[in-house]
């Protein structure tokens, strides 16, 4: 008997230096090919563990297969085994597709300024990531779970009743789904994207995360905005960044009449040519309203992104109010109160008659123009309401 087990103990331990001489080996020819290819650098980062564990528990399984001595324990240390080999499986799946997604993202960054492919690259990626992932380890808690007898012998009752069930889960989820359904179709149709500048809810920010039933805002004040995807698919949004970072702003003055535009449209020149927040696209000056005793002044400018833009509207804003302050204190604005003596009521306008000829009045022409706005009505008289004839 203890011979027995001394052979199944020398198996085992032949079974774990032959896993540990594989994937030493496997360990030394990554390393080596990572120093010429980032893929190989990205493989044993992710896989490595996964691996290891798969070679062991095929080694330690031929070891029990071959060597265990007792046979009645077998059966159900190989189901054990079984299990475990699925597990092992499943998470080298899963590494495998964390390997392959961080290939394709290292591919396309998202540091440069024109990004906008990489942006839509990167978000389809990884819902694909997490689609697959949930896939894989969906398929093998089935695997494991049909590795018993009682679960494989009710496995016809539960397709023939998936029909209700499917009603029954889509009926109880049907929330859950729709937000799924909206992220798929958020990531697939490159409405929204990873870093994406949108405005949602009155708030600015920034994409920072897409999942399957929520998007994650980074508002400018370092809060954050959770919304469901449905939210993006059933209600109008602002995206900055849909075909590129580049913006135009404007900033508005309302001053004085005695301002002049020529001179602030040169001080806005100077103005841009001192800063490098400006991109050199566009800046104009216009004056869009004169009523209401004011002057109302309207710069266009442009920046390379929304944070920029902001910081450069600014900037033009102060500067243009210093200047005012200090070279052209009189377009400022101003309220005028004018104050004057009553004039004496003259005479001739008081005894004059008032004028009768009026747009619908007062000539044939005026009464021939509101005949088109009024017509005659006639008024038919009953035989009750007639004159009652006088008595003789």
């Amino acid at each position: 008997m203890w011979e027995n087990w001394l052979g199944y103990g020398i198996a085992v331990a032949i079974a774990l230096v032959v896993v540990v001489v594989v994937a030493g080996v496997v360990s030394i020819a990554v390393r080596v090919t990572a120093k010429r290819r980032a893929w190989a650098g990205v493989l044993m980062r992710h896989a490595r563990h996964a691996f290891r564990a798969i070679l062991l528990v095929a080694g330690l399984w031929a070891a029990t297969q071959s060597a265990y001595p007792v046979p009645d324990h077998l059966p159900t240390l190989v189901h054990v085994f079984s299990i475990l080999a699925i597990g092992a499986s499943a998470w080298l799946l899963a590494s495998l597709v964390m390997v392959a997604t961080d290939i394709a993202l290292g591919r396309y960054r998202i540091d440069v300024p024109d990004n906008r492919v990489a942006r839509r690259i990167r978000t389809q990626m990884l819902i694909v990531r997490r689609l697959a992932i949930v896939l894989i380890v969906v398929i093998a808690l089935g695997a494991a779970l049909m590795t018993f007898d009682a679960v494989r012998a009710i496995g016809a009752s539960v397709l023939a009743s998936a029909g209700i069930a499917s009603v029954v889960a889509g009926l109880a989820a049907q929330s859950v789904l729709a937000n799924v359904f909206a992220g798929l179709q958020l990531v697939f149709s490159d409405a929204l994207r990873v870093d994406d500048v949108i405005v949602a809810e009155g708030e600015w920010g920034k994409v920072g995360e897409i999942t399957l039933s929520y998007v994650v805002l980074d508002l400018w004040d370092d809060r954050r905005l959770v919304l469901p995807c449905t939210y993006f698919t059933t209600t109008p949004f602002q995206n900055w960044t849909r075909q590129g970072s580049e913006l135009l702003g404007a900033v508005e003055f309302d001053l004085d009449w005695r301002v002049s535009p020529a001179a602030m449209r040169v001080h806005l020149a100077e103005v841009l040519a001192q800063t490098d927040l400006y991109d050199g696209r566009a800046s104009v000056l216009q004056v869009t309203e004169a009523t209401g005793g004011y002057v109302r002044v309207r710069i266009l400018v442009t920046a390379k992104d929304a944070p920029t833009l902001f910081d450069l509207r600014c900037l033009v804003r102060e500067a243009m109010v210093l200047w005012v302050q200090q070279t052209m204190p009189a377009a400022l604005p101003v309220q005028r109160v004018l104050l004057t003596d009553p004039e004496p009521t003259s005479t001739h306008d008081t005894d004059a008659a008032p004028a009768s000829d009026g747009l619908f009045t007062g000539s044939i022409e005026a009464e021939q123009r509101a005949s088109t706005f009024t017509g005659t009505i006639e008024t038919v008289r009953s035989v009750d309401a007639a004159e009652p004839t006088p008595e003789r």
